[in-house]
Order: C-alpha cells, then structure tokens, then sequence
C-alpha cells in the first residue's frame, strides 16, 4: 500500500482538528493556540477569551511599534530592542483644544472653574433675572440723549466751557494732594470701584466719561502720593533703581493722559454723498507700488483696483515697479494699466510715490499697497467728502488684514482676540479724527494731489513717511478725515521676525519725525493736534519703560534693594486702586479694539528690538533705512524661532531665578518683610506670564496655504458634469479656489471636473474647478484654466464685493477683563511649556543628529 504524501495528510487532519477545536481551518496561528486553551463559546455569547487577546495583540503591536504583517522574529526583536518613540510635547495644541471645545472664546482654566461652578452660576442668573424683572427699566439712550442736549446748550453759553474745565481742574488738584488716613484711603478705592462697575454696564459714552474722569483722579492722586512719600531712599544704590523706576511710570501717566484725550470723542464720521452728474466727479490716479513682491500678491491688488466702480474715462491704474521686472511690465500691459518705474531708486516707496506724481495728473491719488485689496465702492465711499469740503486734503480708511499676523496664528486667536492694529484703526484713528489729526498710513487712503504737491510730495526724510506727510499737511491747516469703514483688505506679516521688523520701522520713523520736526516745536498745528502727534510718536518709546518693568522686581528678589519707598500697606492703597481704575478705564474706552493685558505681551515682544532703533534715529536721526514687509510666505514647518526669542528666554531665566531667590529670602534672610517679598514675587510672576507669552509666539505654526481662506457666505450655483445643476452657498474663498456647502451629499471624487457660477449683481461668472477636498456636504474646490480675466471676475464676487468687509467690526468680541487676563496667563503658561519642548526637541537633535529646523 502506498505512503499519503505529507501535503495530503495535513489537508486531512487540519478540518478534523479544526472542528474538534471550534475554529475555521484557515484561522492564524493565534486563534489555533487559543483554542487549544479556550474552547469556543456556545452560540449568541460573546468570545471573551478572543476579544481580550485581540485587545492585548493591539495593545502590544502599538507597544512594540509591530506591524500587522510582521512575523514572530519582528515580535522577538522587538522585545529587547525598542525603537525610538517620539517624546509626547507638553504643550497644548491650542488650535485643537479650541476646535473640540467648539465656542468661540473659552479659556481651558475658565472653561473647567466654568463646569465647577455652572450649578451655582445658574441660581446667581436666575436670581439675577428675577431681580431685573421687578425692578423698573432705564432709558438710557433716552437719558443720553437729554445729556448731549443739555451738553449742546451749555457750549453755546460764552466762556462757559473754560470756567466749569478750570473749576474741574481746581477741584481735582484738591483731591490729588488732599492727604487721607491708609483706612479712608481704602475706602475711597472700594468707593470708586462700586462706581466703575455700575459706570460700566451702562451705555453711551458720558458714563465712558465718567470712568474717565475717575481714572484720572486716582491716578493723579497716585503720583501726587508717589512723588512726596516714596522718593526717600537709603543708599545711593537704591536712589538709582528707584528713580529709573519713577522715570518709566512718568512715561506711562504721560501717554495714559495723552491717550485719554486723543480718543475721548470717536467720531465716526460717515460717508458724503457724491453728486448725481457723474461728469462732475473728478479724475483719480491709483497708485499700486511694488519692489520684490511676487506677482501672486500685487495682480489681485490691481485687477481690484481697475474694477473700482467710476467712470472710466476718470479712474487711471498705475503699476510703480521699483524693481523693473519684466513679468510685471508684460502683466501691466496684459490687463491694461499703467506701469511707471525709474532709475533711481531713492527713497524707497515715498521716492517712487513722487516719481509717479511727476508723471501723472489726476486731481486725486489713491494709493494701496501691492497686497491691500479694495472693494468696488472704495472711491464712491471716500471721494465724496473731498467735494463736501474743499479744504479735505486726505482721507484715509482702516487697514484690514483677511489672514492672522504671528500672534493670532501661533496662539490660535484669529477674529477672537483683536490684532495688534485693530486699536488703532478701530478707535485712535476714530479719537484723531475728532481733533482733526488723522494720520496717512500709506495705503488705502486718497489724497488730494494740490496739497500734496504743496508740502513736496511724499515725506523722504523719515523711514515713516506716511505720518510724517499728514503732519505737513496738517501744519498747512488743511483737514483730513478718517472713515472707520474698511474698503480694502490685504496679507499680514508671515512671521515673528518679519512682524518685529515692520514695527522697528515704524518705531525709527516715528522717533526721526520726533527728533526733526516734533509737533511742540513747529507753527502750524492745534494743541489738541500737538497730543494726538505727540502720543503716537511717545508709544514707540516704550521699550526701555517695559524692560524696566520686566526686571525691576529683581533688583529686591536678588540684591535686597527697596525701589520703592513704602510699605506694603501703602502699596496696596495707592497702586492697586490706580491700576484697577485705568484698566477699567481703558477696557471700557478700547472696548472690542484691544482686550485686557494684550498690550503688555505686544510690547513685551517687541520691547528689545525697539529700544536701540529708537535711541540711535533720536540722537541720529540720519541713521537707517526703509525696509520692506515681507508678505506671501509660506512656513512649512513649525519651529521655535530661536534668534528672536532670545532676549525674553533670557528676561524669563532671570525673573524664575527670582522668584526662587524670594523663596529663599521669604525664609531665610528676610523674614521681617514677608509682605515686601510676597509682592515682588508676585510682580516677577505676572512678568514670567508676559515673557512666557512672548516666547510662545516665537514657535511659529504652519502656514502651508499659499491663497489665505477669508469667510464669505453667498448663493452659488454648482454645475456637474453632466450639466446638472446644483443651488448652494459658499462658506469660504481665496484666489485659488472657494470653499462650497451643499444642500445634500453627492457621489464625487476627487479630482473631478466641475464648475461653479457666481454673481455680481446681475451678472453671473462660470468659474472651471475640479475637486480638491469633498467631506460630507463640504466641498473644496480648485480652480483650473485660470486666467487674468477669470481673476478679475472672482475679485470682483469675492474681495471686490461693497460688502465684503462690512460685519468686520461684528465679528470682534468685546473685552472681558477677567476673562483675558486669565487668557493671557495661560498663554504665559503655554510659552514656558513650548520652550521647554523646544529646548528637548534641541537636545534631542543634537544626540541623534537630527538636523536643525529654519530658525534654529
């Protein structure tokens, strides 16, 4: 008899044992071994015994780093041979933490008090509720209305005015120098501050007013205090520290007060009609200037700028190339502007403004900076208040910016916490307006061509030639206006390092403009103009004020050295209701525009890189050059930017260094003044949050998008390929492609060809796309077949649009001073967690021989 091959007696047993052991014959080896341990559950009862080794199997591939095809010699290896795991940061990924909480603004500490106390913060609302519900309503528009009349009346009545501001000031002379007991000085800070927190829930602008006029008292009572009973010091040494000290908070009473006036009266002023004979209407020359930006930015900027609705025949497009690129000159000539460029390239972009002048005629310029897009109705809105008054030489509008600068992006704040710009544009400006002093930013702005020509064109002296232009003017005694209603948007900086060099120009300019022609010394201006030019040239000195601040604590925590001339009691009654009240005060005026404590990250970031470039163009104002922003770039991947950051690494080094040597001195050497300690300590802490912060915007995140993504919400039409047609409504757009929300899902891939119709009034515009990204009813979409044509048409249903930028002031969140302060301390918090991952991240790259990322 013939021996079965062994091949044929395996296919025999296997089903045997297969059915003895309860598992299909073509089970892996795992399920047999499994088997031979634990038989199979009866019928409808869960597999235990295989679900608990499944879980382990999973739990041990994700240990050992195997795979599912790996074999058993993988398995071995892996058990005394481990790969390197990728260490876990410690700081949060803020843009997901704020994704998966899903509202707009919740800090991560205030989202869980939040959950704590949500039971007891219920009954205080409903409590609340039904309180108001029987108490009687105020009418308060009402009242503010009686007041502004009865306000109207009294200014008509002869030298009124100056006697109730001379009696104001007498009696507020009597309050600052009127001396009280530490007891009554308490309760006059919880007497004001029972007054700021109603003033502050009632709206119009005399309770505004009145907050005002609070901070000032107290303030003023505070440095009438700090200046007969805290200069008395010791030793020489601490004479020194002290008065440094002094002379920092003399800078700061002096721009809070400067501050106070130039915003106290936004006025809002709103658009003049045009006449209806549009032959009337006068010509504009547009001025788009460029140096060594990319085509990609400046063609949406001019093709914008050519759709502005006026007639034709009195609207020129000009393209200054200081750069005299040839793809530019071919570009202008495609789309039918104008292209200026010259020889000499002096003086930057205000020597290619005057340039342009020379060779052009029209009676008004517009000028917009080669990424600043305009929208159709820019020139209707701005134009018609020259006509209205012929003494208006300048007009200028906001600067708006559709992608995040370096602080909203690396900290995940973009439309929750306003930019470092929305202050300015979105009330100082408002407040300059007022007193006749609004500033020319260089861009988005019109001038009328015959003052210009009169002060000699466009400022060449100073790195700021904008400001410095509008204060020529201004001392001429023509007028400008300032129209808080954004009519052109545009790029922020990339990065830290480009945003740090945008504001050291501006810094050096300002201090040139102060140093060569400052607003005290010149005829010309108003005293109210004087202020308003005098603040903005004083902000930009405040870097050596904040460096001091930064590291003041530290000569008491270190050296033992008493700054400040009084005891702690003293303190907490003087400085604690002057920095309670002003901040109250500022968050009532700044409102939506700067919340809470931002101000002290801003200029702790930009504090060092300020002070020499100020110092050297006020003792030399010859010194420096203009620099051009950056704009454009990509970041591709993310990276502590080690070069800028150094110098708050180095302010946050010392400020832990003393609060550990506090530590020490609270129970070594210094027991006596337990209080003294603790409040240095406390003011180094509140440093450690700023510098923290200001570290933690130099990790720069991801910027991969080459077209930013801005949010528009307007009826679509997309139409398939088999010419079905599909209504639906767009959520975003960039020049690259536009973001679709459809009414139902569809069965598409990507890749597919498509289209999708817009309209501009009456008129719809086909734009060819494929699909870049489909998930659920979201639909990305690129475009293909682009052309300049098709361009235009996109800006001008998208950028181009007179409502384009309208809810912009809706979508800031106003201030809550809690709520940022807390905010801005977790941000310190995330900056100290971010450096020390950067630091490992550094050290581990250095033993495995990574290589470096950019900016390390």
């Amino acid at each position: 008899m013939n021996r079965l091959a062994p091949a044929s007696w395996r296919s025999r047993l296997r089903p045997l044992l297969a059915q003895q052991l309860g598992v299909n014959s073509d089970a892996d080896r795992g399920m047999w071994l499994l088997r031979l341990v634990f038989r199979a559950p009866p019928p409808g009862q869960r597999d235990w015994p295989a679900h608990g080794v499944k879980r382990l199997s999973q739990y041990l591939r994700l240990a050992l780093a195997v795979g599912h095809d790996e074999g058993a010699a993988t398995w071995l290896k892996r058990l005394f041979f481990r790969p390197r795991r990728r260490r876990v940061h410690l700081a949060a990924n803020l843009r997901s933490v704020r994704h998966q909480r899903g509202t707009r603004r919740r800090s991560m500490l205030l989202g869980r008090i939040g959950q704590w106390l949500a039971p007891v913060h219920g009954v205080m609302n409903r409590a609340g509720q039904a309180v108001s519900s029987r108490l009687p309503g105020v009418p308060w528009a009402r009242i503010s209305e009686r007041v502004n009349h009865w306000s109207s009346g009294l200014d008509r009545v002869p030298h009124l005015k100056q006697v109730i501001l001379l009696l104001a000031f007498l009696v507020a002379v009597a309050f600052w120098t009127t001396p009280l007991p530490i007891e009554a000085q308490f309760r006059l800070f919880i007497l004001v501050c029972a007054v700021m927190i109603v003033a502050r829930r009632i709206p119009g602008r005399w309770p505004t007013m009145l907050m005002v006029s609070l901070s000032i008292l107290m303030t003023g009572r505070y440095m009438w205090w700090r200046i007969t009973q805290t200069l008395h010091f010791a030793a020489p040494i601490e004479a020194i520290f002290g008065y440094i000290l002094f002379a920092a908070e003399i800078y700061t009473w002096i721009v809070l007060f400067f501050g106070y006036i130039q915003t106290a009266w936004p006025l809002n002023r709103q658009p003049k009609p045009l006449p209806e004979d549009t032959d009337s209407w006068p010509t504009v020359d547009v001025y788009i200037p460029t140096y060594n930006e990319p085509l990609s930015v400046v063609s949406p900027a001019v093709l914008a700028a050519k759709s502005m609705d006026w007639p034709r025949d009195k609207l020129r497009v000009y393209l200054l190339d200081d750069g005299s690129r040839e793809e530019f000159n071919r570009f202008a000539n495609e789309v039918g502007v104008g292209y200026i460029t010259r020889e000499e390239h002096r003086f930057a972009k205000a020597g290619n403004i005057n340039h342009a002048l020379s060779m052009t005629s029209g009676e008004f310029v517009a000028i917009f900076d080669c990424d600043h897009i305009p929208t159709r109705s820019f020139l209707q809105t701005t134009m018609g208040e020259f006509i209205a008054d012929p003494k208006c030489a300048m007009v200028q509008t906001p600067h708006h910016f559709f992608s995040p600068d370096p602080f909203e992006r690396n900290y995940d704040t973009f439309l929750r916490v306003p930019n470092e710009g929305s202050l300015f544009y979105g009330l100082i400006q408002d407040g300059n307006d007022f007193w006749n002093a609004t500033f020319f930013c260089g861009s988005c702005a019109v001038i009328r061509r015959a003052p210009l020509m009169e002060v000699g064109g466009i400022a060449v002296e100073t790195v700021t030639e904008d400001a410095h232009t509008s204060l020529k003017i201004h001392r001429r005694g023509y007028r400008t206006a300032y129209l808080r209603i954004v009519q052109a948007a545009g790029l922020a900086t990339e990065s830290l390092s480009g945003h740090i060099g945008q504001r050291i120009r501006w810094a050096r300019g300002m201090s040139q403009i102060f140093r060569i022609d400052n607003p005290w010394l010149r005829k010309g201006l108003t005293f109210f103009q004087r202020i308003c030019y005098s603040n903005a040239m004083l902000h930009f000195f405040y870097g050596i004020p904040r460096l001091i601040f930064l590291s003041m604590p530290c000569a008491f925590l270190f050296f033992g050295l008493h700054v400040f001339g009084a005891d702690a009691i003293s303190v907490m009654a003087y400085v604690f209701p002057y920095l309670f009240v002003s901040g109250l005060a500022n968050s009532r005026i700044q409102g939506q525009y700067r919340h809470s404590f931002w101000a002290e990250v801003y200029e702790s970031v930009l504090a060092w890189y300020t002070v020499l470039p100020t110092t050297i163009a006020f003792i030399n104002p010859s010194k420096g050059k203009f620099n051009v922003t950056a704009k454009g770039g990509l970041i591709e991947q993310e990276y502590l930017d080690w070069a800028t950051s150094k110098p708050y690494v180095w302010l946050l080094a010392i400020n832990l260094a003393g609060l550990v040597a506090g530590l020490v001195r609270i129970f070594t050497v210094q027991r006596d003044e337990p209080v003294t300690v603790l409040m240095n300590m406390v003011w180094s802490l509140f440093n450690v949050a700023m510098l923290g912060a200001a570290v933690g915007v130099a990790k720069e995140a991801k910027q991969v998008r080459v077209s930013h993504h801005v949010p528009l919400r307007v009826p679509a039409t997309l139409v398939l390929a088999d010419g079905k047609t599909i209504a639906c409504h767009t959520e975003n757009y960039s020049t690259g492609g536009l973001g679709i929300v459809l009414p139902a899902e569809l069965a598409l891939e990507r890749g597919e060809g498509l289209g999708v119709a817009l309209s501009r009034g009456d008129t719809d515009y086909y734009f060819p796309a494929v699909v870049a990204r489909y998930s659920g009813l979201h639909l990305g979409l690129k475009f293909e077949e682009w052309s300049y044509e098709n361009e235009t048409q996109l800006i001008q249903c998208t950028f181009g649009r007179a409502d384009a930028w309208v809810r912009w002031e809706e979508e800031l969140v106003p201030d809550a001073p809690l709520h940022s302060f807390v905010e801005v301390i977790e941000m310190g918090y995330q900056g100290v967690l971010r450096l020390f991952d950067a630091c490992l991240d550094a050290a581990e790259a250095v033993v495995v021989r990574k290589p470096r990322q950019p900016g390390q």
